[in-house]
């Protein structure tokens, strides 16, 4: 009987962790996809030569995403889709103020989905 009373005990307090991870599988989908926007642009800025983009969509990628293959690979796998793209439409490219825009507005989003991480104080 005691067995079975500590299984319940241990159960009614386990139930109210397991609430949050369906929000947990959310919120790395939601950075995934900022990570994608990211990738992107930094492909768009590598295929038009915008060095100063491409630099700080790198930082971005480097300060929110966490190390892992997933979040690389969304962001590799982005990055030559978009540059692939850009090349084969043989289309204007977008200025050095337009890709800033876009890559504020993504910073903003990657922001809000993988706030940066301050390192612990010693």
């Amino acid at each position: 009987m005691k067995y079975l009373t500590r299984l319940i005990i241990l159960l009614s307090l386990a139930t109210p962790l397991a609430a949050p991870l369906p929000t947990l599988a959310q919120d790395v989908d939601a950075g995934v996809a900022a990570v994608r926007q990211l990738g992107t642009l930094n492909g768009q800025a590598l295929a038009c030569a915008e060095k100063d983009a491409a630099a700080r969509a790198k930082l971005l990628m480097l300060a929110h995403a966490p190390k892992t293959a997933r979040f690389g690979a969304a962001y590799e796998e982005a990055t030559q889709e978009a540059f692939l793209a850009q090349t084969k439409a043989a289309g204007t490219c977008p200025d050095a103020r337009a890709l800033a825009g876009k890559l504020d507005s993504v910073a903003k989003h990657l922001q809000a989905a993988l706030p940066i991480a301050l390192p612990a104080a010693k």
